[in-house]
């Protein structure tokens, strides 16, 4: 029968794919477990013969060299929402200060512009970029755009920055990323962190596919490519490069850092800073002070150490279209672009790991082929048991038994695929989840062929792998409440209050004192009070306001809060309200600055507004220690009053005119532009380890000249009336008012 003779082909043909994908697979597995081995080689030997004399390195030493300036680089293409979120889970979570968050947006994009304006007017150190062209253009245009706006803020505010990171905005960072990448930049220029994914419900295979491969790839293929290759590919997050790599990238490129054209800049990069000779590092360093946050509801075999590491966390996609829309990208940047821009390398390692990642573009395919003759097989095998009258065919696999024996050998290494798969899936996020990554695995095959498919199709659309467009892929982020709204500002809170009218605004901006902020220079000149500025201030940042008296600060709480840290915040301490410290401030403390005083002091923090110059002479009087000036101010005052030269009224008047003319060393050099308020932030921070005064650091840091310093500590002195001088002008009052009398009558 014809039918017979057309299955009989079938077969003979099913037979010569099997074995073609039999022998691809072979290759493919001894590979791994050429990776496999090396991996449990090297980790024996480090146990048996590194850490047996050598202690690991303790988290408690990152947190020894002093913060060096970072910048996080965000793009940003239709992130409503999203950024404002990352912006507060960075400040509440990161044990850092001293880092900026610049967010690059499109001009065709209002609303995530519009979003993340709200965002830079509660976080100072969040700044917003518009790149030159309408989006989305590719994640490396808009990463170029960030990096010019990253170096002309420096020149501007006169730092720079000693590391640039790259993230996403939905990424959820880790509390010690920082002081890690701070660690390590002086002497790594591209380091790694892992990627590991938010785990999902149990039965989204497709999100949870994504968990599966990044800890095998994380846990086990980057530290041996580490190892052997000395190179890693950067994961486009949790990826720092140093001043020397950043700058090396811009003159290589005729000032364009990123490949505009490539879909995987970052793993471009990450090839080119190896061909320089730079130094690449993979680390997967744990922070075993005490236990995360489970990854996974159920546990059970989570490896503490493994668990802990400081690494990336995000949620990826969760529908299959968008996941295949993701991997087409990576696919055609890796694979595809990867080969067209670098080719092969001199190096036997390197060229060995390169070949490992465009392998992905054949292995895809096979492994997708492997479950359709093995479904083929299958079904078969039951047609032949229902139909029992069926004819009986000779295996497709008889006759051949050095093809057993690959089979042998595929089954063999396919179970030792499963076994690593689970021990580093359940490293992380503990048994449950390894188990079910065995059947995911056929999920993340298709999912892996459908995106490889796709990428063909884009490159044979456009010609050349190098004009595939980026396509952007959408994420969640975790919610984590509260909304953002920018602040009103000040001069408008002062004129819808009545404090002032428009003219007289209007009027003190133009004879606004030299060396002083509007605010202050409104007070010197008696247009405003300080309880009024205050006032207007706290309603401003939307907190409360109230009058200090820093001589009734009792002595235990004024000892709870460390002297380097009331100066370097400039706050002082009010009072416990259960729990919580109350602080006082005269300006706006920006949620960075209050989540990292809360973190020294471990406990929770608030502050309230103080009346102008009540801060400053409380951290004269309490933690300075410089002199006794204003003690013995309040001592000129207290004699003025017994020998009757004023009453109990006017000397409380005088005194607050005293306090509210205090005009501090920082506010001078930023009004003056001698300094940017942020780069200021920036050199407090370092300050904090100084003895000198802050003059004399200033001037050591080439942040001003010595010229500067006097003038300004020249116009500080003429600023800040003394109290003899305030009595020695009420005494020529009452005479200058007799003259008068006199020379009438």
């Amino acid at each position: 029968m014809w039918w017979l003779d057309g299955f009989s082909t079938y077969l003979y043909g099913l037979s010569v794919v099997a074995t073609a994908i039999a022998l691809l697979m072979l290759v493919s597995g001894v590979d791994d477990l050429f990776i496999d081995t090396v991996y449990w080689s090297h980790r024996l030997w480090k146990s048996l013969f590194i850490y047996s004399k050598h202690e690991r390195t303790d988290y408690q030493e990152l947190y020894g060299p002093a913060e060096k300036p970072l910048a996080i680089m965000v793009p940003a293409w239709n992130e409503t929402g999203v950024i404002g979120h990352m912006a507060e889970l960075v400040a509440t979570t990161l044990d850092y200060e001293n880092y900026h968050i610049f967010v690059g947006t499109y001009p065709n994009d209002p609303d995530t512009q519009r979003d993340v304006d709200e965002v830079c007017a509660r976080f100072p150190n969040v700044h917003k970029v518009v790149c030159a062209r309408a989006g989305p253009t590719s994640k490396a245009d808009c990463l170029n755009n960030v990096l010019d706006a990253i170096l002309q803020f420096e020149q501007r505010a006169r730092m720079k920055f000693e590391g640039f990171i790259l993230h996403d905005a939905e990424d959820v960072v880790c509390e010690h990323e920082l002081r890690l990448y701070n660690f390590l930049v002086d002497r790594k220029d591209l380091i790694q962190i892992p990627v590991y994914p938010f785990a999902r419900q149990w039965n989204n295979f497709t999100s949870l596919h994504y968990l599966d491969e990044f800890a095998e790839l994380h846990g086990k293929d980057v530290p041996v490519r580490e190892a052997l290759a000395g190179q890693v590919p950067s994961a486009g997050v949790g990826t720092c490069f140093s001043r020397r790599a950043v700058l090396t990238l811009i003159e290589a490129g005729n000032g364009v850092a990123f490949d505009v054209q490539s879909l995987t800049e970052d793993y471009d990069i990450g090839l080119r800073l190896k061909a320089w000779g730079m130094e690449e590092i993979f680390v997967r360093f744990p922070v075993l002070r005490q236990q995360r946050r489970p990854a996974c509801e159920n546990c059970f075999g989570q490896s503490r150490r493994e668990s802990n590491v400081i690494c990336v966390r995000e949620y990826f996609p969760d529908r299959l279209a968008t996941a295949v829309r993701q991997k087409s990208r990576w696919i055609i940047g890796i694979v595809y672009q990867g080969y067209r821009t670098h080719g092969w390398k001199h190096g036997l390692v390197l060229n060995y790991f390169l070949w490992r990642d465009r392998k992905g573009a054949i292995n895809n395919f096979v492994s997708f082929a492997a479950m359709l003759i093995l479904l083929q097989l299958i079904v078969i095998w039951l047609l032949q048991q229902v139909w029992t009258e069926a004819p009986r065919f000779v295996s497709i696999f008889e006759g051949r038994p050095w093809f057993d024996t690959i089979l042998t050998a595929n089954i063999a290494l396919m179970g030792n695929r499963m076994l690593q798969r689970i021990i580093f899936v359940s490293g992380y996020y503990g048994v449950k989840q390894g188990l079910l990554s065995i059947p995911r695995l056929l999920w993340g095959n298709l999912i892996n062929f459908l995106a490889n498919w796709r990428a063909i199709r884009q490159i044979i659309k456009c010609g050349d792998p190098r004009r595939v467009a980026w396509d952007k892929t959408t994420h969640d982020f975790p919610s984590i409440g509260g909304e953002n709204h920018a602040k009103r500002s000040l001069d408008e809170i002062l004129v819808g209050n009545g404090v002032v009218s428009a003219l007289e605004l209007r009027e003190a901006e133009l004879h606004c004192i030299d060396g002083l902020q509007l605010g202050s220079s409104m007070i010197h000149q008696s247009r405003i009070s300080a309880t009024q500025l205050a006032r207007s201030i706290a309603e401003q940042i939307g907190v409360g306001c109230e009058s200090v008296d820093f001589a009734k600060l009792p002595r235990e709480l004024l000892n709870m809060l460390p002297a380097r840290m009331a100066l370097h915040y400039a706050v002082l301490p009010l009072r416990f309200e259960g729990h919580t410290l109350a602080l006082a401030s005269e300006s706006y403390i920006d949620p960075v600055s209050l989540a990292a005083i809360a973190r020294q002091l471990g406990r929770p923090v608030r502050y309230v507004i103080a009346h102008k110059g009540q801060v400053a002479v409380g951290l004269r009087r309490w933690y300075a220690h410089v002199y006794d000036r204003d003690r013995d101010s309040h001592h000129l005052l207290d004699a003025a009053a017994r020998h009757g030269q004023i009453n109990g009224g006017r000397m409380a008047q005088l005194w607050d005119s005293y306090v509210s003319r205090q005009v501090m060393l920082g506010e001078i050099l930023i009004a003056q532009g001698h300094l940017d308020e942020v780069a200021f932030r920036s050199l407090l921070l370092n300050y904090a380890r100084s003895a000198q005064p802050l003059g004399e650091f200033l001037v050591e840091q080439g942040a001003i000249s010595r010229e500067i310093l006097d003038r300004a500590l020249a116009l500080q002195a003429a600023l800040q009336p003394s109290i003899a001088n305030l009595l020695e002008k009420e005494a020529d009052v009452p005479a200058q008012v007799a003259t008068s009398t006199e020379q009438a009558a």
